[in-house]
């Protein structure tokens, strides 16, 4: 069985891609796993081809390039002015959570799938451009072949076989920070979300920087987010802090220090920045009346030196110019060397869909998704800030009916109801006011 995102001889390439990136020297050790038959080039699944007799090689040299990373205190990071918003719960938590489970949802077929491939799919089935849900009816096996769909995803979310929102990370994630501080309360510690992992979280579940935290927390280390983790600046806290926005109606600092505390056990630097703006989005949806000042209050919970902070600022000004392809031409330009689940593409690619999707429900997810990136991911973080700001209504029904108010999840409890989910986010809200 090939496990992916966990076999040292897999981490090693991504690692020399983050270390890099983090400035160390990368040169002896990239050498010497050539010369031994290793491949320098990262794995996009997670699992390269079989190298077990390269694994003793690889744990050797991902201790060496095992520099610590330094995180930069709370007081240290250079953040713009607080803005200035109306605090307090406006009744959004529903449309919130709605919302980021359609995104999702939309995405969830065409992840991993690049996006001339998303683009031939929806040629071949008569829905280019997207606006809507995918389909497989209608198309060719060819194209079938040449752009499978992604294996977990396929009988749940395409609209032929749409029954309720099927089990996904980027809704158990939310669940799971209800539960963090309904048990825990504001004041919960990154100890305690570690505990909730492992109390609730099925390891199978959890996938790039989470697993390697899962796995060092089962090893009882502490350097859960550094040690062997290539994938600690990706987009996996991102997709688990808007719970920590929407129960900080208006606070975005509140917000961003929340997220911040739950991204330091499997994130660094604009891993852990990205949570933070994810945060930051979800509060300024819950009080705000435009994507464009949600945009605006959030930066200000980002670094002004960061790396994350220059990939939002070209995602908004690729949108104020030209259509969603040269926009999209711009991003892929700029940031298509990454990883597609890396946080900066990402990011970018939310911040140009927000603001190039004008607070429409449809076009706003669509564009997230047409992007090729991660698919769900930032189709639901996108969603949830639009149905924040548009309300269930104004998701539009298209959208809101297959979902049938259920979402499935491998959390214990099994099943749950968006109408419930958002009553506990509210009460949650009205806690922390």
């Amino acid at each position: 069985m090939r496990l992916t995102w966990a076999q040292p001889e897999d981490l090693l390439p991504h690692e020399l891609v983050q270390s890099l990136a983090e400035g160390k020297d990368v040169a002896a050790v990239r050498a010497r796993w050539v010369a031994a038959g290793g491949s320098a080039t990262p794995a996009v699944s997670g699992a390269g081809p079989e190298a077990r007799s390269l694994r003793s090689l690889a744990r050797e040299l991902l201790d060496e390039l095992d520099a610590p990373v330094e995180e930069p205190s709370w007081s240290s990071l250079d953040l713009p002015a607080t803005p200035s918003l109306p605090r307090g719960s406006r009744g959004r938590e529903l449309g919130a959570w709605t919302g980021r489970a359609a995104g999702c949802l939309l995405g969830k077929p065409v992840e991993k799938i690049p996006r001339e491939g998303i683009e031939e799919i929806l040629r071949a089935t008569g829905r280019w451009p997207l606006a809507g849900w995918f389909t497989a009816v209608g198309l060719p096996a060819d194209v079938a072949a040449r752009w499978p769909w992604n294996r977990r995803s396929a009988p749940t979310s395409l609209e032929e076989n749409i029954d309720g929102m099927p089990e996904d990370d980027d809704l158990n994630y939310p669940m799971l920070a209800l539960s963090l501080l309904e048990s825990r309360g504001f004041a919960f510690t990154t100890e305690d979300v570690a505990q909730l992992w492992l109390d609730n979280l099925p390891a199978g579940r959890v996938f790039t920087a989470e697993r390697a935290a899962y796995r060092n927390l089962l090893d009882a280390r502490t350097d859960t987010a550094t040690y062997r983790n290539p994938f600690r600046e990706w987009i996996g806290a991102l997709i688990r802090a808007d719970v920590f926005g929407w129960v900080s109606p208006g606070d975005v600092r509140s917000a961003a220090r929340l997220a911040r505390t739950d991204a330091r056990l499997s994130h660094t630097r604009n891993g852990v920045y990205g949570a933070m703006w994810a945060a930051a989005l979800a509060s300024a949806a819950m009080v705000c009346d435009t994507v464009d000042e949600v945009l605006d209050a959030a930066s200000a919970v980002v670094p002004l030196s960061s790396d994350l902070a220059a990939a939002i600022r070209f995602g908004r000004s690729a949108a104020a110019e030209g259509d969603v392809r040269s926009g999209l031409d711009r991003l892929h330009a700029a940031y298509g060397h990454l990883h597609w689940v890396h946080v900066l593409n990402n990011a970018a690619v939310i911040a140009y869909a927000l603001a190039a999707g004008g607070g429409e429900f449809g076009p706003s997810v669509s564009i997230a998704v047409t992007a090729g990136w991660d698919t769900d991911s930032a189709a639901a973080t996108v969603g949830g800030v639009v149905g924040a700001l548009s309300g269930v209504d104004g998701i539009g029904e298209y959208w809101t009916k297959p979902l049938d108010g259920r979402i499935a999840t491998s959390l214990p409890g099994g099943e749950r109801r968006i109408e419930d989910l958002a009553a506990r986010t509210a009460a949650l809200a009205e806690v922390g006011a």
